[in-house]
């Protein structure tokens, strides 16, 4: 797996942004409409509140990888509410994670004939198309969620369209899509370790440096990939001092990890 893919998937988990998290489900990336009332709890029906009690089941079971589980508390959320919106966007995860690429595909289409330009269905509709390396198809889907003047998270689909472009190798492409997430989102540890690494297989070293260096300096936010990054971008750099400090760092609060191990072994390129 090249590196990037490998940070996405274990640096979102302390964001909350593991990839069902990057693939946000709720209903938080769109305005509500100014033309009716706000809902409140006293608003919710029965069938409301079951299904709200089983998507959150779901979610919780999606995130920890059992799918199959997720998919049932998913079912009695739709019989509950079948047009539920975020279980509709939910189902299409769902399915791309239990490896039908077709039921999940139709069950995004299905979503956006429901909702049609919803952002957040687009979005993970083109992580989608991402992991299915459709990678045209991936970025019309970004852009379109991206479009829509109600959306309230493009850093989300920022990070997803820059990971995606770097997997297509259209790393300088990338570059500027991750520093435009940045931009929104500097505190984001995903999206500045994501941008670093991008910027290391650019050969942009010192530049790489500054990203991860801003990871590693939060003691909640470091782990072994961030110090891993930024150790191979001080031995570009020749910077022996700051090189050795990070690697007793990795091997002592990391010694079983997969980055302890290549280094142990010299394995400086993978």
């Amino acid at each position: 797996m090249p590196p990037i893919e490998d940070l996405m998937k274990r640096l979102l988990p302390a964001l909350t942004l593991t990839l069902t998290a990057l693939m946000l489900t709720g209903c938080a990336g769109t305005a509500p409409s100014t033309d009716r009332e706000i809902k409140t709890d006293s608003d919710q029906t029965d069938a409301d509140r079951r299904a709200g009690i089983r998507l959150e089941l779901a979610q919780g079971y999606f995130s920890r990888g059992q799918f199959s589980t997720a998919l049932d508390e998913l079912k009695l959320a739709l019989q509950a509410k079948p047009d539920m919106r975020e279980a509709v966007n939910l189902r299409g995860l769902i399915y791309g994670a239990m490896g039908d690429a077709q039921l999940a595909e139709e069950a995004f289409r299905r979503a956006l004939t429901v909702y049609p330009n919803d952002p957040d269905t687009l979005h993970n509709y083109g992580w989608f198309m991402c992991q299915q390396q459709r990678w045209q198809t991936a970025d019309a889907l970004f852009d379109q969620a991206l479009s829509q003047s109600t959306y309230r998270a493009p850093a989300r689909t920022l990070l997803a369209k820059g990971v995606c472009e770097a997997r297509a190798g259209r790393l300088l492409v990338a570059e500027k899509t991750l520093l435009r997430a940045f931009e929104l989102d500097p505190g984001n540890p995903a999206i500045a370790v994501n941008l670093s690494d991008v910027l290391f297989r650019n050969a942009e070293y010192e530049r790489a440096r500054f990203y991860v260096k801003r990871v590693n300096g939060q003691p909640e936010q470091v782990n072994a990939q961030s110090l891993w990054l930024q150790l191979r971008i001080e031995r570009k750099l020749a910077n022996t001092g700051a090189f050795d400090d990070l690697s007793l760092q990795l091997r002592r609060k990391h010694p079983q990890s997969p980055e302890t191990q290549l280094l142990d072994a010299g394995r400086f390129d993978e």
